[in-house]
């Protein structure tokens, strides 16, 4: 079970893959990140442009073009994708979806997902995007299925 919605899955995924490829100056094409992380291109085309037009991943037409990321993207945190693409919800959301819940009117789950939450939001707000670089380049880590 994912805590993602398929879409920000596949942009951490990408974004992640892009950061990679991006420590040389290498721009890399939709075909590219899109066999890299073993995503539908044409799914994955929209989710880049979202993220493009968000200014948290770069791009350039051209026989040169493709996506990239600057040296500064590396250090922003998995957090601004995240709610980017699918809203501040996953830090501030009830766990059973229901609206009025509260510290005054707590559903029965508030109390325990309100840690997990704390930690998911730590974890995402603490991740950088180039965090993961090393092993990605070295293939100790891997982004697809």
């Amino acid at each position: 079970m994912a805590i993602f919605s398929k879409t920000c899955e596949y942009a951490i995924r990408a974004v992640f893959f892009i950061a990679y490829k991006s420590v040389d100056g290498h721009r890399t094409g939709i075909k590219e990140i899109a066999e890299g992380i073993d995503s539908p291109e044409h799914f994955l085309a929209k989710i880049l442009q979202d993220l493009s037009r968000k200014k948290l991943i770069s791009s350039t037409k051209g026989p040169n073009g493709g996506f990239y990321l600057e040296a500064e993207s590396l250090n922003r945190p998995l957090s601004e994708i995240v709610e980017a693409l699918d809203g501040d919800n996953l830090f501030s959301g009830c766990a059973l979806g229901l609206k009025q819940c509260s510290e005054t009117n707590p559903c029965p789950l508030h109390n325990e997902f309100k840690e997990i939450r704390h930690r998911i939001t730590d974890l995402l707000s603490n991740t950088t995007i180039g965090e993961f670089n090393t092993e990605l380049i070295d293939s100790l880590l891997y982004l697809k299925r």
